[in-house]
């Protein structure tokens, strides 16, 4: 038997709740209920001022005693916006780099996990709100400077991210052509993320390469999640063969 892990995704924009309170604690409440081992997370802010000038991947970090590892796509002077990786397990950095990007700027994380005999290569990413604009930033994603770069032989690929793209479009398409979708999968009833008070669309994913097995999906809806952000967290359950 493999490894088991559960991994989350989830867009906590920028902790700030359908309530409208900012909260970062509750954010931290809502991925502890989810007890997942790697979390992804999207639209997360460091020292902006709207937020109260925190670095919201850090503290959200130490609250579940984790790790973070964060790329701004949005840099202003000191303000900084965009994605992050978090876990208690030891990582490596690999690479955090911008995204083709027209409209808002956007960005990956690359973040290596060491899973006992093999090496989780974990990729977060949250894409543009325009299909042509996302269809460029998934084609460089497929390429060689990120999911198409060389892997070392026990490397196992995990990619996560609010893709703003639903199971129809062209973008989840060329993405799902590589990699298998974790909800569809694991069987049963695919589930929506967004918005979270009445999820209606899927653009939160997860995908996973060769040698990873999925047991079970599951979107996180509880009372809390439902306030905390306007995206519910996303769970998979693998198994790393």
């Amino acid at each position: 038997m493999g490894s088991r892990l559960r991994i989350a995704t989830y867009n906590v924009h920028s902790c700030f709740g359908t309530d409208r309170k900012l909260d970062p604690a509750r954010i931290a409440e809502v991925i502890a209920e989810c007890e997942a081992d790697i979390v992804a997370l999207q639209e997360v802010d460091v020292a902006r001022a709207r937020s109260g000038g925190i670095d919201q991947a850090e503290t959200i970090a130490n609250h579940l005693r984790m790790v973070s590892h964060f790329h701004p796509a949005l840099h202003l002077e000191e303000e900084r916006y965009g994605d992050a990786l978090l876990t208690a397990l030891p990582t490596r950095l690999v690479k955090a780099g911008p995204l083709p990007s027209r409209g808002e700027p956007r960005g990956a994380l690359w973040v290596e996990v060491p899973v006992g005999a093999v090496r989780l290569q974990v990729f977060v990413t949250h894409l543009g709100l325009l299909g042509g604009e996302r269809m460029r930033q998934m084609e460089a994603l497929i390429g060689p400077g990120w999911l198409g770069a060389q892997m070392p032989e026990d490397a196992r690929i995990v990619f996560t991210g609010d893709l703003n793209a639903v199971s129809r479009s062209a973008c989840y398409r060329l993405l799902a052509r590589r990699f298998k979708d974790a909800q569809v999968a694991a069987g049963g009833r695919v589930r929506a993320t967004f918005p979270s008070r009445l999820p209606l669309l899927r653009i939160d994913h997860i995908f996973l390469g060769e040698g990873i097995r999925v047991n079970r999906t599951f979107v996180h809806d509880s009372p809390l999640a439902r306030r905390a952000s306007d995206h519910l967290p996303l769970c998979a359950d693998i198994e790393i063969e």
